[in-house]
């Protein structure tokens, strides 16, 4: 990566990859490369998703139950760990998604204010 794309990256706010990684699972299971990939992809490269950042987060959406596990091949014939969203992981990303939209609107706010008025 280039130090111009280096500098253009975003860091994402503590949670948020949580509540990505979950809308990446709603399409379906995948191992933790390839939700990387997604997020990425997604974004049009804008985020970046470190394996140093990533683990840790599935880790600690498996223990919350919001995601589960499981052994499974992957599209290059190597063993890989798929992740899913569970039920209750279906829950959490539409209250997470609902944080979000408030929070994003709150942030729009202080940011335009004027845009805010004029739209109302």
């Amino acid at each position: 990566m280039s130090t111009k794309e280096q500098k253009e990256r975003i860091e994402l706010l503590q949670g948020t990859l949580d509540l990505l990684i979950l809308r990446t699972l709603q399409l379906g299971p995948l191992h933790g490369h390839a939700i990387a990939k997604a997020i990425e992809f997604r974004s049009d490269d804008v985020l970046q998703v470190e394996q140093g950042s990533l683990y840790p987060a599935l880790h600690r959406l498996i223990k919350r139950g919001w995601i589960s596990v499981e052994e499974g091949t992957s599209e290059n014939n190597r063993r890989a760990k798929f992740y899913r969203l569970t039920a209750k992981g279906r829950r959490q990303l539409a209250v997470e998604t609902s944080k979000w939209d408030t929070l994003a609107a709150a942030i729009a706010r202080i940011l335009r204010p004027g845009e805010q008025e004029s739209e109302s």
